[in-house]
């Protein structure tokens, strides 16, 4: 039996209380896999990334899995169900073919300007622990929100993202669409946001912190111009798509 998200956005939460840190998010129609099952709360698997985490019980729910369904791409999409309910989802969830949806704008075909323009939808979205979506969204979410409307499939922490692609050797060759990843004193990679390089080939990072945020970047790290300082310093930098 396929199960599948219920609600618009449904916390996913490290243990099993209403208290407990939410590490991520799934979202409307989104597959799911319960791996232990309690009374109230339940150990899931999403299918889409594999991450795992506990969900209440009542946001999920049975799911047909013979309907064909469209994932939304807009950041905000507005849905009417043949009884002529109406719903706002943000982008990445699911819905029935047979859901009107309106304000759903289209897959770019150019790959690097396909990312620019996505990542750019979600300009000034505030920045939330363990969110995928425009309401709230981390560094890590972002990223993997941005490659998944584009037709890629990212891993869901920084850590992760950055164990896939090809080295860039130099800043200077980076461009936009890869993905720069940045490290704190103990060398641990905590940061993740997606290269922009101008046409004046000055290189800046789209990315998540406090905000959906655009800033300089070179070969120290991001560079904070309102606060003229570096807050992240930079690790690697990783081409996920040739």
């Amino acid at each position: 039996m396929k199960i599948e998200t219920a609600v618009a956005i449904a916390p996913l939460r490290r243990e099993s209380n209403d208290r407990s840190e939410i590490v991520s998010q799934a979202l409307m129609g989104e597959p799911i896999v319960i791996i232990e099952r309690q009374e109230k709360w339940s150990l899931v698997r999403l299918e889409t990334d594999g991450y795992e985490g506990w969900m209440d019980n009542k946001q999920f729910t049975s799911g047909d899995a013979e309907e064909s369904k469209l994932m939304l791409t807009a950041p905000i999409s507005r849905c009417i169900s043949p009884m002529g309910e109406c719903v706002y989802l943000p982008a990445g969830s699911w819905v029935s073919n047979s859901f009107v949806v309106e304000e759903v704008q289209p897959i770019w075909d150019a790959r690097a300007l396909s990312l620019r323009n996505c990542a750019f939808q979600f300009l000034n979205a505030p920045y939330l622990w363990g969110g995928r979506t425009i309401m709230g969204i981390d560094c890590s979410g972002f990223s993997q929100l941005v490659f998944r409307l584009n037709g890629i499939s990212l891993p869901r922490d920084a850590y992760q993202q950055a164990e896939i692609g090809t080295i860039v050797s130099f800043v200077e060759e980076s461009t936009t669409g890869d993905l720069a990843f940045f490290d704190n004193a103990e060398g641990r990679i905590v940061h993740v946001g997606m290269v922009l390089r101008d046409t004046k080939d000055v290189l800046h990072v789209i990315h998540a912190s406090g905000k959906v945020r655009v800033d300089v970047m070179d070969h120290e790290g991001i560079f904070n111009r309102e606060l003229s300082i570096y807050t992240h310093r930079l690790r690697i930098i990783k081409r996920i798509v040739e």
